[in-house]
């Protein structure tokens, strides 16, 4: 029965872990594979609290560029996650958007089907660069997508690719441009109603026996903006100043 290998040290007696090796020039090594590729990063110190030898360039501890690629050797098949395809990111970033209304939810799973059509999706994260990004979202538009459609896109690319940023699997955001100047904006602003429309309801609600009450309420919607669902809002506006918008029009 063969023994049990022996414990690799280094000259301070620290035990190396298993792909951390010292080279003949005193640097230490560390070896790992993606897809059977065997790789390496390089250092002089194995810990962030070592001295760094008289001479050498700074540099990050082999133990914090371990941990910089996320090697795992019992779970991860791709340390440096960055064969992962675009729609394998999409789907770990709305994986983290739990706390969401229904309509954001809607657009979410509406971006994913989209995607799901398209050969961008198949295509790895690390491989996309800017001018990708910018070209696919003008190949939408040329498909006959509206700029809305294209900016909703966008708005789930962006965040998704800015969460591989931030978790150090990718240096740059490839969609961390500007939407204009990129695609042409086609959008139409829609006036929902004139404003001498506007008088004439309100003019039509303060005057009319039944929905006069409702006066207030319809007067600060249209002036304020808010919605329906901020009804509470307006409730208490209306206990504190009851009749402070009585008879405007």
């Amino acid at each position: 029965m063969a023994g049990r290998p022996k414990t690799r040290r280094d000259s301070k007696h620290r035990v190396l872990r298993r792909g951390e090796s010292i080279r003949a020039d005193g640097k230490y090594q560390f070896k790992y594979h993606v897809n059977g590729k065997p790789h390496f990063v390089y250092s002089w110190r194995l810990e962030p609290t070592d001295t760094l030898p008289v001479g050498k360039k700074p540099c990050l501890s082999l133990r914090e560029l371990e941990k910089q690629i996320g090697y795992d050797l019992d779970s991860l098949s791709d340390p440096l996650g960055k064969n992962i395809t675009v729609g394998e990111l999409v789907e770990r970033y709305l994986a983290t958007k739990t706390a969401v209304k229904p309509n954001t939810l809607t657009n979410y799973k509406f971006v994913q089907n989209l995607l799901r059509g398209e050969t961008f999706n198949d295509k790895k994260i690390s491989q996309v660069r800017t001018s990708d990004a910018k070209l696919f979202l003008i190949k939408l538009q040329q498909d006959g997508r509206h700029y809305s459609t294209v900016k909703t896109v966008r708005g789930v690319l962006r965040p998704a690719f800015q969460m591989a940023v931030d978790d150090d699997v990718l240096m740059k955001n490839p969609f961390g441009f500007e939407l204009a100047g990129v695609v042409v904006n086609d959008s139409v602003t829609r006036e929902a109603i004139s404003r001498d429309q506007m008088r004439k309801f309100l003019k039509f609600i303060h005057d009319d026996n039944v929905y006069c009450k409702y006066y207030e309420v319809v007067y600060i919607l249209f002036h304020t903006g808010m919605r329906i669902s901020d009804d509470h809002v307006i409730i208490r506006l209306k206990l504190d100043k009851p009749s402070k918008y009585k008879g405007l029009s």
